[in-house]
């Protein structure tokens, strides 16, 4: 069983889905001011074209987002809306390529359905922004998936994993760099983020990531 995986996309991949973190809207949640956001449902099967192995992406209806209560306290049990992600993106060869990667390496059925969030984290001011105002959390899913695309003028951000919600010192700490990719159990880890904030303080900085999240 695979519990903690890392890997990276290729430069390619990143550079056909960054442009597209400018488009995303603000949202009237919480945290919608600085968790910029789409989110879509697909299902994910794997074709061959040219004797090569390629994901084909099936967007499915449009649902709104939402997480128990008990294992979100911040915006748990709330049936949240987000407007989709660009059907351009979805079926771009970037999302093509970190959809394959997500579903063979946890060797997930073919039609499997796959949540996949598009988020940018925008510094508020001066101070410290965070990524993560859940706190230490699981999403309630079998696997996810976070992958960092891009960074601007920003520090901090690092994705925590911890054996189990009381500890108080993750296992593992790590800053995404563009393409990387880190999937864990969901069931098994927890995880949580640092907090984020502006290098040059005048400016604003800001983070993207996608966050894939599947249940077998």
């Amino acid at each position: 069983m695979k519990l903690l995986q890392l890997n990276k996309l290729s430069d390619e991949a990143v550079r056909s889905l960054s442009d597209s973190f400018g488009r995303l809207p603000h949202t009237e949640h919480k945290d919608g001011e600085y968790r910029l956001r789409r989110y879509s449902v697909v299902e994910v099967r794997t074709t061959f074209w040219n004797a090569k192995r390629e994901a084909e992406i099936t967007k499915l209806e449009h649902r709104r987002f939402m997480q128990d209560a008990t294992l979100n306290k911040h915006q748990g049990g709330m049936k949240r809306h987000f407007e989709e992600i660009e059907d351009g993106v979805l079926q771009s060869e970037g999302m093509k390529e970190m959809c394959l990667l997500f579903k063979e390496a946890n060797e997930l059925i073919d039609g499997q359905e796959v949540e996949i969030h598009q988020m940018r984290v925008a510094t508020l001011g001066d101070g410290l922004t965070p990524v993560a105002p859940e706190g230490v959390h699981q999403d309630g899913y079998d696997h996810i998936a976070m992958i960092g695309i891009n960074r601007l003028n920003l520090s901090g951000g690092a994705l925590l994993v911890y054996e189990s919600a009381s500890d108080r010192v993750a296992f593992m700490e790590k800053e995404l760099a563009a393409g990387e990719m880190i999937m864990i159990r969901d069931d098994i880890f927890w995880h949580n983020a640092r907090d984020v904030w502006p290098l040059d303080r005048k400016e604003q900085g800001y983070g993207d990531w996608f966050i894939l999240c599947a249940n077998r």
